[in-house]
C-alpha cells in the first residue's frame, strides 16, 4: 500500500477558511457540516516596563485539519455497522454513505474531530481526500483553494522524506495512537510562553 497523506504548513496558513469553504462547495454541505476545520492557537500575555504594559511573547498560527487518513483509524474500530474502511490500494479512510446510520460513534473516538454529521441526511460525512479527483491526476479541492499554498498531498514517504515527519503541533492531539498520514511544518513559538489556547473557527 501507498499511504496517500496531508502535507501542513502552520508556518504560512493565514486562517482564511478558503480550504474549508472549497470542501464545503464540493460536497455540497449544510450550514454546520464541515469536513475540514481551521483552528487558531496562540498564547502570550503581558509585562511591565517602565510603567507600561506591553504584549510578551505573543504569538499565534492556524491549523488547517482534517481526517488524517491515519495507519490505526480509531473510527474503523468502532463502527457498529462497518461502514468505515481503509482503502488497501492509498490507505484512504472512508465512510459508505449507504451503510452509515448516523450514530456519531466514528466522531466520539476520533481525536481529531473529523467525522461531521450531515443532518439532513442523518449520515456522517468525513474527508475522503477527493477520491474523484485524485482519480484523474487532480488535487483534492482544498489544496487547490489553499491561497497561501500550505496544503499539499502526495505519497505520505515522500512528504516525511521532504517535511520530515513531524505529525502533532498544538492544538492537534499527539499522534501516537492512531498514527496520523500527516507530516506538519510548525510555526515559530516563543519559547516560555504561557495562557497559550485554542480558538476554533466560525461555525461554517
Amino acid at each position: 500500500m501507498s499511504q496517500i497523506g496531508f502535507y501542513i504548513d502552520t508556518s504560512a496558513c493565514i486562517g482564511c477558511k478558503t480550504c474549508e469553504l472549497a470542501c464545503k462547495d464540493k460536497n455540497n454541505l449544510p450550514m454546520g457540516t464541515r469536513l475540514r476545520r481551521v483552528r487558531e492557537y496562540g498564547g502570550g500575555g503581558w509585562t511591565t516596563k517602565n510603567g507600561f504594559m506591553i504584549p510578551d511573547k505573543i504569538f499565534t498560527y492556524f491549523v488547517s485539519a482534517s481526517c488524517m487518513h491515519c495507519a490505526k483509524p480509531a473510527c474503523l474500530e468502532v463502527c457498529p455497522v462497518k461502514a468505515i474502511s481503509k482503502n488497501n490500494a492509498n490507505g484512504v479512510v472512508s465512510i459508505n454513505k449507504a451503510a452509515c446510520i448516523g450514530c456519531g460513534s466514528c466522531l466520539d473516538k476520533c481525536p481529531y474531530d473529523a467525522p461531521s454529521l450531515n443532518k439532513q441526511e442523518e449520515k456522517m460525512y468525513k474527508c475522503d481526500l477527493c477520491q474523484d479527483l485524485l482519480s484523474e491526476g487532480k488535487n483534492p479541492v482544498c489544496v487547490d483553494g489553499c491561497l497561501q499554498r500550505c496544503l499539499k498531498t502526495g505519497e505520505l514517504e515522500k512528504l516525511h522524506q521532504q517535511y520530515g515527519k513531524l505529525d502533532t503541533v498544538p492544538p492537534l492531539p499527539a499522534g501516537k495512537a492512531t498514527v496520523p498520514s500527516v507530516a506538519i511544518t510548525q510555526a515559530v513559538v516563543p519559547s516560555g510562553v504561557k495562557n497559550a489556547r485554542v480558538r476554533n473557527a466560525t461555525e461554517l
